[in-house]
């Protein structure tokens, strides 16, 4: 006679000592067994309770870690076999649920999200970032390998493109098929727990980007999951009407099911909690809000809104020093407003306001067609009144996908490595990580990386090795951002001011600081022209000196550059353009210099 173990609390598969407890949720179901390599696949020798709302349970002494499972589900004359929900893991996208437990020790205990005005992210995807050759597959271990890199690269936060399990080996990850199950071609769920305690172990957050907007569409068993669906749609986990409708397909998530909100919460806190991550970037929430996305007369979604407003609420009462991001560009203040002021309370979000204005001035071709007044607007847009509840970048996965290229490849196509490529890219990274908000960068834009984003395309690092210099350029630039230095702090402050403004030259500076009167000010200074400049005067606020602590005009940076000499600035006593001081300099074509105040 089989053993009874006393059932325990949770969704899937919760192993123990004693055997393994599954629960399951299938409401329409007449009878549900639950099947596996732990009694050679009979269907019908472990049979589940009802409990109440349609979930089914029961324990069963001889499945382990390690086994492989399915329930058996009967609706009717209906008899299916399906996947776990819940799954943590699968033995791939069209074969079994993997009975898990995550056993892993963790080294991570002194670890601390930095705060998110000292934050500069790094987008990447596991797939592609470090993927030796065609023949190899990238893992969770080939990003721990290139984690040196990134701790002297100095970022301190790395965004993860989604792992939840996908049809395939390759793929961007925005399909998932078993939002709780890691993909297993990437390592698994160990290894994505060893990759984020060595993550951790280097002092560098790591944020994963999770997909609730849709499931699937295909490898899919939650589709029609216990047999019943309306209009031949998507059954339980999902719309049976026209709210089903999105563009990956039929399969948007029935928010105003108790349950299905609870399956997606559930989702976010395994990653946060099991996983130690320390945070969330939830993608295409426009179409969580709204049907269409948030298009013209659209009909809005309003248990789509509460499902992100509960998760982020909950989020931040548990875990505070939690970010979680919104990509939703349609740059509405609501998706960042605090909960307690009706909005959906998001840590932040990836912003339109920036990327699309900031990438056009740096792409177009001739100089006087750049719209100063357009790029001033970008660098001074925050939302709610707090200028870290954007992210701000000229590149991501989908900036540099989808018909669009790399900044410097759209530049000047076929020739990227060009001066001019060059140059005015850098640009775009020096405003990226100067301008207030939470700067991002895409993986391999830090060398001049040309090739557009593809899952089957490996990232070139020998591009790095061509382009050391301009790998040194960014760091030196990340650190004087993240550095805990005095005469720096300005770029973690919320003030920012436009000092000069010169059209006609196309070039501008402005201060950040994080006091109101400007006092303590960091000084960015752009010529976005093609033109050099000598002795070229422009205002300053507070301080009698300031100190010259970026030229990305620098030969050390590239050979191709001019090394005007450009140091030291000369600094005079007098108001000049409504500043309290003056300052001369000379300034080359396309370059950024950056000042911060002499501590005395």
């Amino acid at each position: 006679m089989e053993k009874v173990i006393e059932k325990v609390e949770g969704m899937g598969a919760i192993p123990s000592e004693q055997g393994t407890t599954f629960r399951v949720w299938a409401p329409n179901a007449d009878k549900v067994f639950v099947t596996g390599t732990f009694n050679d696949w009979d269907n019908s020798q472990f049979e589940l309770d009802l409990e109440e709302n349609g979930y089914w349970s029961g324990s069963v002494p001889k499945a382990k870690t390690g086994n492989e499972y399915k329930y058996v589900i009967h609706n009717g004359d209906q008899i299916l076999q399906r996947n776990d929900p819940y799954a943590k893991e699968m033995t791939n996208s069209n074969g079994n649920s993997v009975i898990t437990n995550l056993d892993f020790k963790w080294e991570d205990q002194d670890f601390q999200m930095k705060s998110w005005n000292n934050l500069v992210i790094y987008e990447l995807h596991v797939g592609t970032f470090n993927r030796k050759d065609l023949d190899s597959v990238a893992t969770f271990d080939s990003i721990i390998e290139k984690i040196p890199y990134l701790k002297k690269l100095g970022i301190n936060c790395v965004e993860i493109l989604p792992i939840a399990e996908f049809a395939g080996g390759i793929s961007w990850g925005y399909n998932p098929s078993y939002p709780f199950a890691i993909e297993r071609d990437y390592g698994g769920a160990e290894a994505f727990a060893r990759m984020v305690n060595a993550f951790h172990k280097a002092d560098i957050g790591v944020v994963l980007d999770v997909v609730y907007n849709h499931f699937g569409p295909s490898d899919m068993d939650l589709w029609q999951f216990d047999g019943w669906s309306d209009n031949d749609k998507g059954g339980i986990y999902f719309y049976n009407d026209h709210r089903s409708v999105t563009p990956w397909g039929d399969s948007r998530p029935d928010y105003g099911r108790e349950e299905v909100r609870r399956y997606i919460r559930d989702n976010a806190f395994m990653w946060i909690e099991d996983y130690h991550c320390d945070g969330l970037r939830m993608d295409a929430t426009s179409y969580i809000r709204y049907e269409g996305g948030g298009l013209g007369y659209d009909s809005e979604i309003p248990e789509g809104n509460m499902l992100m407003r509960d998760i982020n609420a909950e989020i931040k009462a548990k875990y505070p020093g939690k970010l979680t991001i919104a990509e939703d560009l349609k740059g509405a203040g609501v998706v960042t407003l605090s909960s307690d002021f009706g909005g959906l309370g998001y840590g932040s979000q990836w912003d339109m306001n920036f990327v699309h204005p900031v990438r056009k001035f740096l792409i177009e071709q001739g100089d006087e067609y750049r719209d100063m007044q357009a790029l001033v607007d970008a660098i001074l847009f925050k939302y709610n009144n707090d200028v870290f509840e954007r992210i701000i970048y000229t590149e991501s996965h989908d900036e540099v996908a989808n018909g669009q290229a790399r900044v410097p490849e759209e530049i000047e196509p076929g020739n990227a490595d060009s001066f001019f490529g060059k140059k005015r890219a850098i640009l775009g990274l020096a405003i990226t990580l100067t301008s207030p908000g939470i700067p991002m960068l895409f993986q391999g834009q830090e060398f001049i990386e040309d090739e557009y984003f593809q899952d089957s395309e490996a990232l070139d690092w020998k591009q790095q090795e061509k382009h050391v210099g301009i790998t040194r350029m960014v760091s030196d630039m990340i650190k004087i951002r993240t550095e805990y230095k005095s005469e720096s702090e300005g770029l973690k402050g919320q003030y920012t001011k436009v000092i000069h403004f010169d059209d006609d030259n196309k070039v501008l500076a402005y201060a950040r600081s994080t006091n109101e009167d400007f006092s303590n000010s960091t000084v960015v200074l752009l010529n976005l022209s093609n033109d050099s400049f000598e002795d070229f005067t422009f205002g300053i606020p507070y301080a009698e000196e300031y100190q010259l602590v970026f030229n990305s005009d620098w030969k050390g940076y590239d050979e191709e550059f001019t090394d005007m000499v450009v140091s030291p600035v000369s600094i005079f006593n007098e108001e000049y353009n409504g500043e309290a001081c003056k300052a001369v300099t000379n300034l080359p074509a396309y370059t950024a210099l950056i000042y911060t105040p002499k501590n005395k």
